[in-house]
């Protein structure tokens, strides 16, 4: 079943005293364009989290955003410079001397010097991180794919029903095409009658009539039409991407329908093949968004 290129999907988790949120959405793109935007601290990620949406979606422009909050406050460890407060406290005893004063300076008084104490942050471990944000990844995506996927079946829908208007088309088309011959025939009687004033040669009649029919044969034009509408009906039912080869198949439609337009001298026909490359118009703007 085909896949609409057009969707969004959002997923949410928490670990590490943090909450994850990721969101994803794509939009139709001739290629695959895969754009990340997540904290600095988890750049590392970009390449893995890539080659994760690649897993699920094969074409189309995917802009994929996390956000990072933190829902506990983080465990901090307390470090002492000791080497820092030893050469404050010589410093300070050095100073004392110079300056001839008492230097009872307490503990405190050099604990509270700067850079002595300092409060230091737990490190999350990258690997962790990328096990939370890829269960995030994995939801938005699958929500993503959902959404495609429902919108693929409305395409689906729309696109069978324009291809049987087609095929409604064709069958006129079919229908028409000895009439129009005959058609033909008597308006060449006329005429000759007309400028001869006399009795019209069957035979020149039917020669020309054979010729029209020649110049105006679109039957193979109408064979290969009926085997391109197959071929898009089997492929719309495909798995995977199949937007290129629908947009092929289109492709040929308008050319053999535009050779039927040239080919067939007739008004009737020519009003046919107009809605014709106008379905075809509808049905080539509707698959630029199938992946």
């Amino acid at each position: 079943m085909i896949h609409s290129m057009t969707g969004y999907g959002r997923g949410e988790e928490e670990g590490l005293g943090l909450e994850f949120v990721v969101e994803v959405k794509s939009v139709n793109h001739r290629y695959s364009e895969i754009v990340i935007k997540q904290p600095r601290q988890y750049i590392l990620l970009e390449d893995y989290l890539r080659k994760l949406v690649q897993k699920y979606i094969s074409r189309g422009r995917v802009d994929l955003f996390i956000k990072v909050k933190e829902i506990d406050q983080k465990k901090s460890q307390i470090k002492v410079d000791k080497d820092l407060a030893i050469d404050y406290y010589n410093s300070l005893n050095e100073l004392a001397k110079d300056l001839k004063i008492s230097s009872d300076v307490s503990i405190y008084e050099i604990a509270s010097l700067p850079e002595v104490i300092k409060e230091e942050e737990n490190e999350t471990d990258l690997e962790q991180v990328k096990k939370v944000i890829e269960k995030a990844t994995v939801k938005a995506l699958d929500g993503l794919l959902s959404m495609r996927e429902a919108e693929g079946k409305t395409l689906f829908e729309d696109l069978i029903s324009r291809i049987s208007n087609l095929k409604d088309y064709q069958a006129k088309i079919i229908a028409r095409s000895p009439i129009m011959l005959d058609e033909y025939r008597e308006r060449l009687r006329k005429r000759i009658e007309e400028l001869l004033i006399e009795q019209v040669d069957e035979n020149r009649l039917n020669q020309e009539v054979i010729f029209m029919v020649e110049k105006s044969n679109v039957t193979e034009e109408l064979i290969r039409l009926d085997s391109h509408f197959d071929q898009f009906i089997n492929t719309l039912n495909y798995e995977g991407a199949v937007g290129r080869k629908l947009d092929f198949l289109v492709q040929e439609m308008n050319r053999e329908t535009n050779t039927i337009g040239s080919k067939a001298n007739d008004l009737e026909i020519a009003h046919l093949v107009v809605e014709m490359k106008t379905e075809l118009e509808k049905i080539r703007e509707q698959i630029q968004n199938i992946e």
